[in-house]
């Protein structure tokens, strides 16, 4: 006979889920044949730029060359004179703009960073399919919260780095790492169904695709 005060709670529990799915029918095979990546004759530079317009984003092209020049541009539309950058950001990027780049290298306090009037990254890959950006803590993407905390937000993305589908995107990505996935500007509608941006990330976000 089973003594019941050796039977801790825990095991009480699982005993019971263990005897109430004895009945259980056999599991069901899932079907894992759907297709993981876009056809090859989808343009995934102009769906990409096409899914990011959507989500009331800016999103601009440019080569490598003229990268610097559209940095700037940007950063003086939106009056941002003082720009958080990660560590490992190219210096190139500021070479067009009188913009102040702050490093984050000792790392800025939540008060310093929500002081300034943006931030710029790079990004670990770009989905077409979505419009999504994902960052991983790369040197040129830095902390997570110099993605959030400043009001605007300026991406750069490689051609290169920009894949069809979800599927995609996560057979490139570490596990391990930190993820911030990105679709257009912070935005909710939980609050009688009116949209408000900003709430929980920048209200602006600018996005530049670079081939080459």
């Amino acid at each position: 006979m089973t003594d019941r005060a050796a039977v801790s709670p825990r095991d009480a529990i699982l005993d019971r889920i263990r005897a109430a799915l004895a009945d259980r029918p056999a599991p069901v095979p899932i079907p894992r044949d759907y297709e993981t990546a876009l056809p090859g004759s989808v343009d995934l530079a102009a769906r990409f730029v096409e899914r990011v317009d959507d989500y009331r984003a800016t999103v601009e092209r440019a080569s490598a060359e003229e990268l610097p020049k559209v940095i700037a541009s940007i950063l003086a539309a939106h009056v941002a004179h003082r720009v958080a950058a990660p560590a490992g950001a190219p210096g190139g990027w500021f070479d067009a703009t009188d913009a102040e780049r702050v490093a984050d290298a000792p790392p800025l306090s939540h008060a310093e960073l929500d002081l300034l009037d943006g931030t710029i990254t790079g990004c670990a890959v770009a989905i077409a399919e979505t419009g999504t950006i994902v960052l991983d803590a790369g040197p040129d993407q830095g902390r997570r919260v110099l993605s959030l905390l400043p009001d605007l937000h300026v991406c750069v993305v490689r051609l290169d780095q920009v894949v069809g589908t979800v599927p995609e995107a996560l057979a490139r990505l570490d596990p391990g790492r930190p993820q911030t996935w990105i679709s257009g500007p912070s935005a909710t509608s939980d609050l009688e169904l009116q949209r408000v941006e900003g709430v929980h990330g920048p209200r602006r976000l600018a996005v530049i695709l670079v081939a080459g």
